[in-house]
């Protein structure tokens, strides 16, 4: 904790600094594009940090996280362009929206488990994308989006000039929502829903109700990705149908494989590593080196999705439990420390500790 707190604190005061990161940032740490790229990967971050609530913490391969992501995006862009709402009641007013329907979902999926489980997420999460892309209404936009209302908007919170102050929001998300999400895994019903993880029937025979820490952490994660889904909206300066799309629950899955599956920082650290390659990949795919290359570089360097594909495999495949996994075998080797605890172990810490 001691830490985190220690990165946070540098993190708080880098846009005071003119740092060059080469290849990473676009510019120095002051400047708007690089404050901008680094808000984005904070607000991926929280969202991927909701999704570990849901798959790290939980156990639950959820295929719709998008939808509490989109429900914040187009929730809070509704409520300012049309019922021309203060950002702050709009804001609540949202995130109470995006609660219920959270509620809702995991009410009628968490009724089944395993792969029916994923498909009926999978199933809301198409309803709420073909919705937005109708555009009942005219109040999502279509296929085109929707624009922010910046006339409601703080004016701190607008224009270029005021990038840094987006950039604390983001930050201050991102924190705020590792606390909730700590605060739900010290909790008892949070210990419930790792023991759930690791065997449901056990949970069951021990006269442990499996359904209410499930749905408590299928609705807090939702919550919290709705919640960076209104940071995003901030940022981008407008609402767009792929924040509703299966793509972004697959790509918070990928965060959350990357980073470690199971482990909060490992959340954190994969939603930032994976967003700074995706932006910055396909910097590199239109550079006119890449263009030079001969044909059997260029054309698999010119595809930014190609190279995180690439990169997700190696991780599967050669780093057993991510970023995270990878660190702490390293500390355990300089250490001399003992391995990490079987499944029937970890099973037997968490019921003692609920």
């Amino acid at each position: 904790m001691a830490g985190g707190a220690a990165v946070v604190a540098a993190l708080a005061v880098l846009p005071l600094f003119a740092i060059e990161v080469p290849g990473i940032l676009p510019g120095p740490t002051y400047t708007p594009g690089s404050l901008q790229l680094l808000a984005l990967c904070f607000a991926m971050a929280a969202a991927a940090l909701s999704y570990h609530l849901l798959l790290g913490a939980a156990g639950l391969l959820s295929f719709g996280h998008a939808l509490s992501f989109g429900a914040g995006v187009y929730g809070l862009a509704v409520i300012l362009g049309h019922l021309g709402l203060p950002l702050v009641p709009a804001a609540l007013l949202a995130l109470a929206l995006a609660c219920m329907l959270a509620l809702a979902v995991g009410s009628i999926s968490l009724r089944v488990g395993g792969i029916p489980f994923a498909m009926v997420t999978l199933a809301f999460a198409q309803a709420g994308s073909v919705l937005v892309r109708r555009n009942p209404g005219g109040a999502t936009g279509g296929d085109e989006g929707l624009s922010l209302a910046t006339g409601n908007l703080p004016d701190a919170l607008v224009g270029v000039v005021n990038t840094r102050n987006l950039y604390w929001l983001a930050l201050v998300v991102l924190v705020l929502v590792y606390a909730v999400v700590l605060w739900i895994q010290s909790s008892r019903a949070g210990h419930v829903a790792e023991a759930v993880r690791e065997n449901e029937l056990r949970v069951r025979v021990l006269g442990l109700a499996p359904f209410a820490p499930k749905l408590l952490a299928f609705t807090v994660g939702g919550a919290l990705a709705s919640v960076a889904g209104m940071v995003y909206l901030l940022l981008q300066s407008g609402a767009v149908p792929r924040s509703v799309s299966t793509d972004l629950t697959i790509t918070l899955l990928v965060m959350v494989v990357l980073g470690g599956v199971g482990s909060r920082w490992g959340a954190i650290v994969g939603g930032m590593v994976y967003t700074l390659l995706d932006q910055r990949l396909a910097a590199l795919a239109a550079s006119p080196a890449v263009k030079e290359l001969p044909p059997v570089l260029r054309i698999p360097l010119s595809e930014p999705l190609f190279i995180l594909g690439t990169l997700f495999i190696l991780v599967v495949m050669f780093m057993p439990g991510g970023l995270a996994g990878a660190a702490a075998r390293v500390r355990a080797r300089r250490r001399g420390g003992a391995p990490a605890l079987e499944p029937a172990e970890r099973l037997e810490k968490v019921l003692e500790d609920a």
